[in-house]
């Protein structure tokens, strides 16, 4: 089995077990520096959207909910991908496009600790 499937049972046995159990992992940079990463309120966030609450999603993560329909995207052309033995999508993205997004997600760390509104409500 392919490592993007592993993961992905891995995060729906997790959302399985946290709205079973009501727990779920914290942010280790929160925690321990008390900053919010660029991650942060993610878990939050798709929990939202699975409720269709999709304001509150939006305040969780800003960013990372403006971004996630090209995920799912990505995601999707590659299973489609993988069906039709094609090479997919995501290898063809240009390498600039992913140092741009990590340079977003850096900077977005950097403002949601000096911006409030950006942090996770």
């Amino acid at each position: 089995m392919k490592e993007k499937y592993k993961l992905v049972i891995l995060a729906i046995l997790y959302f399985i077990f946290g709205k079973l159990t009501g727990l779920y992992l914290s942010c280790p940079i929160h925690e321990i520096l008390g900053l919010y990463c660029p991650g942060c309120g993610i878990t939050r966030m798709i929990l939202s959207i699975l409720k269709f609450d999709f304001y509150k999603a939006f305040r969780y993560n800003i960013l990372i909910f403006i971004l996630s329909p090209f995920f799912v995207f990505l995601f999707l052309e590659s299973i489609y991908s993988d069906i039709k033995n094609k090479e997919s999508m995501y290898k063809k993205i240009n390498n600039k496009v992913w140092y741009f997004l990590i340079i977003i997600l850096i900077v977005y760390g950097i403002l949601r600790n000096i911006y409030p509104v950006l942090g996770p409500m």
